[in-house]
């Protein structure tokens, strides 16, 4: 399985984000989404799943929860938008990985044989940090692969 992982659009769904997803089987957006056009187009990729960010404000966004649990081939992905609200032991509660944006640098790295993963933004540029997002294969064992792709230095 291959899920494609977006953070902080901030309403911009850029091209580049779109190729790079395609072909994805699902897609999770770790919130600051902007917009709801966002996940319609998000949406014409693959199924997906988003929570709302502290940027994400409305009746639209109302609907977005703070956090969600992705079932990803048998491996359970949990998701918010920033990490440092973390109030679950990934590792006791059984999750595969943490996802999560807010930061917009993006970074991945294992802790305590969990995986936490940051797509950085793939929406308007941030001081110096490059555009991005990521892509994780699950593979039929359940192991987690995640490859950082850099969509604009």
């Amino acid at each position: 399985m291959l899920v494609g992982i977006v953070s902080d659009t901030h309403g911009l769904v850029r091209p580049e984000a779109l190729a790079a997803l395609d072909g994805v089987d699902a897609i999770v957006h770790a919130g600051d989404v902007g917009a709801p056009e966002v996940l319609d187009a998000l949406a014409a990729i693959a199924p997906v799943t988003a929570v709302r960010g502290n940027n994400d404000h409305g009746a639209w966004a109302a609907a977005l929860p703070d956090t969600a649990v992705v079932d990803a081939a048998g491996a359970r992905l949990f998701v918010l938008h920033d990490a440092h609200g973390l109030a679950v032991d990934p590792r006791r509660d059984a999750y595969a990985a943490v996802v999560a944006g807010h930061s917009h640098r993006p970074s991945s790295f294992v802790r305590d044989g969990v995986l936490f993963l940051n797509p950085g933004s793939a929406g308007p540029r941030r001081f110096r940090l490059p555009i991005s997002l990521a892509r994780l294969r699950v593979d039929d064992g359940g192991r987690l692969h995640a490859e950082l792709v850099t969509l604009l230095a």
